[in-house]
C-alpha cells in the first residue's frame, strides 16, 4: 500500500521517511496541499533506461580515417563543405 504523507510531515522528520522509503517496497507520495508533488522511493524500484546510440555518419567515418596529429585537418573533416 502506497503511503502518503504531507511536504510539513516531510520536512518535520525526512530521515524517517527517507529510511522507511529505502526499505519498503512501496513508495511514499509527498504531497503539498493535497496535491501529489513528489515520491520517494527504494532506488532498486526504479529500472535504468536504455538508450539506443546513433553514431553519425560522417563521425564514423572519421573515426575510420587514420589518425592525423593535426587538429586543423581534423575540423575541416568534421565540417566538410560549411
Amino acid at each position: 500500500m502506497t503511503k502518503k504523507i504531507t511536504i510539513k510531515d516531510l520536512h518535520a522528520t525526512t530521515g524517517e521517511w527517507v529510511r522507511r522509503a529505502g526499505a519498503s517496497r512501496n513508495p511514499v507520495i509527498v504531497t503539498d496541499r493535497g496535491e501529489a508533488v513528489a515520491l520517494l522511493a527504494n532506488l532498486s524500484l526504479l529500472k535504468p533506461i536504455r538508450r539506443q546510440r546513433t553514431i553519425l555518419p560522417g563521425y564514423a567515418a572519421m573515426m575510420a580515417r587514420a589518425q592525423s596529429h593535426d587538429v586543423l585537418d581534423d575540423l575541416d573533416a568534421v565540417r566538410g563543405d560549411r
